[in-house]
């Protein structure tokens, strides 16, 4: 099974923001397991980066989105990426961008807090906790 983590869900686990940081890390590890394939999005790599350059420092950053890159697959971003987002926009271009990443990827589900953002998509938007509840019934 192909997911790919909204940038909200790695950042839960990176900076342990409480009540997301315990469904999020679950789901994390269930791609560190290779229990499933995880995908993150080209753009939340960069916004990851900068996120925690802020919290942290350029160094410890750059050693995180190596692990990150270890872990994860990418679904890539490119010009036709864009203009897809831009003529399917959504509530939010970021998450068109993402989710149009997603699609071109074929992953089979998005896991994201912000369902809203993702609400015309034509493949399955789950939250984590609804991912792991999912995820039990398999």
């Amino acid at each position: 099974m192909k997911i790919l983590l909204d940038t909200n869900v790695v950042i839960d686990v990176l900076l342990a923001r409480e009540p997301f940081v315990s469904p999020a890390r679950e789901i994390m590890a269930l791609v560190e397991q290779k229990k499933v394939q995880g995908y993150i999005c080209a753009t939340s790599i960069t916004t990851i980066h900068y996120l925690m350059q802020r919290s942290t420092d350029k160094t410890q950053a750059d050693s995180l989105i190596v692990t990150l890159l270890e872990l994860f697959d990418v679904s890539s971003v490119s010009k036709s990426t864009l203009h897809d987002a831009s003529v399917n926009n959504g509530i939010d271009y970021e998450d068109s961008v993402i989710y149009t990443a997603a699609k071109d990827t074929k992953v089979d589900m998005i896991i994201t807090r912000d369902n809203k953002g993702f609400k015309n998509a034509s493949m399955t938007v789950l939250s984590p906790e609804e991912f792991l509840a999912f995820w039990v019934l398999k």
